[in-house]
């Protein structure tokens, strides 16, 4: 863990995006899309539920119609009418 924290304090003093340089997931939540950088894959996949691995937390997205729009090694787009997005551990 320390090791992250040096990290995100030297992109600090550099102004360089954090959890870029931390290896860190993003997620941004556009209306009808959900974009995940740095997963570790599916767990579980539904058009009504899934769940994405992010390492230490787990990206549970409710909703109907989900389907993934794309999906690689390092990103993932799931499109669909989203009701929620949970963090579990």
């Amino acid at each position: 863990m320390k090791g992250k924290q040096v990290l995100r304090r030297c992109a600090e003093a550099l102004d360089l995006p954090t959890d870029l340089v931390a290896g860190e997931m993003k997620i941004e939540l556009t209306e009808g899309e959900l974009y995940l950088t740095r997963h570790r894959g599916l767990m579980s996949y539904s058009e009504t539920l899934i769940d994405v691995n992010a390492g230490e937390l787990i990206v549970r997205v409710k909703g109907e119609g989900l389907q993934l729009l794309a999906m690689s090694e390092e990103e993932l787009r799931i499109g669909g009418e989203m009701h929620a997005v949970e963090l579990l551990r």
